[in-house]
C-alpha cells in the first residue's frame, strides 16, 4: 500500500506538532509494511508572508493530489489586522470548501490518566466517549447575503436538502458502528432552518431503524454535555452549533490541546489538532504533540482504513500518559515534565513495545 500525504504545517506551533506527527506516522507505516510519500506546502500566515495569499492554487493542487491532508495550525496576532479574505483562518475555510470537507469529526473521549485534569467530577466523566459530527461547509458561515455597515451587520443561515441529507447519513453510519445512538441538535422551536434540518434527519432515520434518534435543542445540549456527557454517542450538529458544542466537549476532557479532529468529504479528508497556533510558545519545545498524533491516528482509521493501526496509536498515547509524562499544558504535581520531542519519543517507544507485544507480523498488510 502506498499513500500520499499533503503536509500543511502552518503557523506558530504548527510545524512542531506536524513534525511530531510525521515521526509517529512513519513509525506506524513501517510497522505495517506501508509506504508513504509526504509533500509539504505553505498555508495561513506562512503562505501570506511569501505569496500574499493564505492559500495558493499550488497548495490546493498539492491537496488534490493527496490521499490525505495533515494540517498543523494557522493564525496569530501578526495577521489579525488583515482583511478577512487574507487572514490565515480564511485559508482553512476555503480549504474545507474547495476539498468538499462537509463533515467534521471531533472525538470527546476521556484518557484515564487525565480524568482528574478536568473541572468536572470524576464520577461524571468516567465512561465518556462520544463524537461531535459537525456539518462544515454550509450554514451561517457560508450563507449569503452577509456583510455589515455602520448601522447593522447581517449573516444568513441556510441549508439545502442535500447538505443536510449527506451529513445525517454519515451520522447514522457512524452510530451504527458505535452504540447505535444519535442526538440531533437544533433550535427548531425558533429557527425555520432548524425545523428543515430536523425534518430531513427524521427522513434519513427511516433507512436506519436500528439506530436510536433523539432531538435536542442546542442550549439544552450545551448544558447536558457538562451535566452528563456519558449519555451521548454521536452528536449531529449544524456548522455554528457544532463549532460551539465541540469546544465545550473538548474542555470537559481536561485540555483543548489534547483534541484531534478529522474533516471528511466524499473524496478528500483533512486532519488537524484543535489547539490552534499558540505563537507564544512556538519554538520553545513546550507544545503538546498528542492532539496531532491522535489526529494522525484518525487518518489511519478514516482515510487508510487501518483501524488496528489507529487503535495501537491511541493505546500508545494512553500508555505514555499513564506513565506520567506531561508537556507543560497538562502537567500537574508529580508528573514528569517533558518537551515536545521527548513526548513524541515516548509515544513511539510505546507504540513499538505494544506492536511487538501483539505478535509481530499479525497486522502486516
Amino acid at each position: 500500500m502506498n499513500k500520499k500525504i499533503a503536509l500543511l504545517p502552518g503557523d506558530g506551533i504548527g510545524p512542531e506538532v506536524t513534525d511530531s506527527a510525521v515521526k509517529v506516522i512513519t513509525t506506524v507505516a513501517e510497522s505495517f509494511n506501508m509506504s508513504l510519500e509526504f509533500k509539504e506546502a505553505l498555508i495561513g500566515g506562512a503562505s501570506f508572508e511569501k505569496y500574499d495569499s493564505p492559500l495558493t492554487d499550488e497548495t490546493l493542487q498539492t491537496c488534490y493530489n493527496s490521499d490525505a491532508v495533515f494540517l498543523g495550525a494557522v493564525g496569530g496576532p501578526k495577521w489579525e489586522s488583515l482583511p478577512h479574505h487574507l487572514k490565515p483562518e480564511a485559508a482553512l475555510l476555503k480549504l474545507r470548501k474547495e476539498l468538499g470537507l462537509f463533515a467534521n469529526i471531533r472525538p470527546a473521549k476521556i484518557y484515564n490518566a487525565l480524568i482528574n485534569s478536568s473541572t468536572l467530577k470524576k464520577e461524571v466523566l468516567e465512561g465518556t466517549d462520544f463524537i461531535v459530527l459537525r456539518e462544515l461547509t454550509g450554514g451561517i458561515y457560508f450563507g449569503q447575503p452577509r456583510g455589515f455597515d455602520k448601522d447593522r451587520g447581517w449573516n444568513t443561515m441556510e441549508y439545502s436538502y442535500g447538505e443536510v441529507e449527506r451529513i445525517a447519513r454519515m451520522a447514522f453510519k457512524l452510530a451504527a458502528e458505535r452504540r447505535n445512538k444519535i442526538t440531533s441538535v437544533d433550535k427548531a422551536n425558533v429557527l425555520e432552518v432548524s425545523q428543515f434540518w430536523r425534518n430531513i434527519v427524521h427522513e434519513v432515520h427511516k433507512d436506519f431503524p436500528e439506530v436510536e434518534l433523539n432531538n435536542m435543542y442546542v442550549d439544552n445540549a450545551a448544558m447536558q454535555i457538562v451535566r452528563n456527557p456519558k449519555q451521548f454517542d454521536v452528536l449531529l450538529t449544524s456548522n455554528l452549533f457544532g463549532d460551539i458544542l465541540s469546544d465545550i466537549a473538548g474542555m470537559i476532557t481536561g485540555s483543548l490541546g489534547m483534541l484531534p479532529s478529522a474533516s471528511i468529504g466524499n473524496k478528500y479528508a483533512l486532519y488537524e489538532p484543535v489547539h490552534g497556533s499558540a505563537p507564544d510558545i512556538a519554538g520553545q519545545g513546550k507544545s503538546n504533540p498528542l492532539a496531532a498524533i491522535s489526529s494522525a491516528a484518525m487518518m489511519f482509521n478514516y482515510s487508510f482504513h487501518m483501524s488496528k493501526a489507529s487503535e495501537l496509536m491511541e493505546e500508545s498515547i494512553e500508555r505514555t500518559l499513564a506513565a506520567g509524562y506531561r508537556t507543560p499544558d497538562i502537567s500537574s504535581e508529580g508528573s514528569i515534565l517533558v518537551s515536545t520531542e521527548q513526548m513524541t519519543t515516548c509515544v513511539i517507544e510505546n507504540f513499538n513495545e505494544i506492536f511487538n507485544e501483539q505478535a509481530l507480523g499479525v497486522f502486516t498488510l
